[in-house]
């Protein structure tokens, strides 16, 4: 992963065998991010997303091990126990055309990514709600 910051907006170019969830975590602890917007865009090789069952209160998880276009990479980044917590959500498009996506898991890049994250003023942290299952916005 290569980054530059500009202003208050980090660029970063991920190279082929770069996983996204480990280079933005990297990201956030060198730089002491708090509160962050993530979007991006790229080609993967591998992507493992999932939908939350809200009745269940479980992840599904599906993984596709094949040539993806990263369509869109959107999310945030805030803290929870004083560590950096990554909450994206991918979509990726296969070779018939078709969209594949969820909650980000993990995503290793084929070609490039290439994403920006934006620092916002504050911090946020994160709570889990026993009601809902998740980790939500702590304000």
């Amino acid at each position: 992963m290569e980054y530059r910051k500009f202003g208050d907006i980090y660029v970063l170019r991920l190279s082929p065998d770069e996983e996204i969830l480990a280079c933005l975590t990297r990201l956030a602890e060198e730089e002491h991010i708090a509160l962050a917007e993530v979007s991006g865009i790229g080609a993967l090789k591998e992507l493992t997303v999932c939908v939350f069952d809200t009745v269940e209160k479980v992840y599904y998880n599906n993984t596709f091990t094949k040539p993806l276009e990263l369509l869109s990479l959107s999310g945030t980044i805030t803290e929870m126990d004083g560590k950096p917590y990554l909450h994206l959500h991918a979509t990726a498009g296969d070779e018939a055309g078709n969209a594949l996506g969820g909650h980000l898991k993990a995503a290793v890049i084929s070609a490039t990514g290439e994403i920006l994250v934006r620092v916002l003023p504050g911090h946020v942290g994160r709570q889990y709600s026993e009601a809902i299952g998740l980790n939500l916005f702590a304000f």
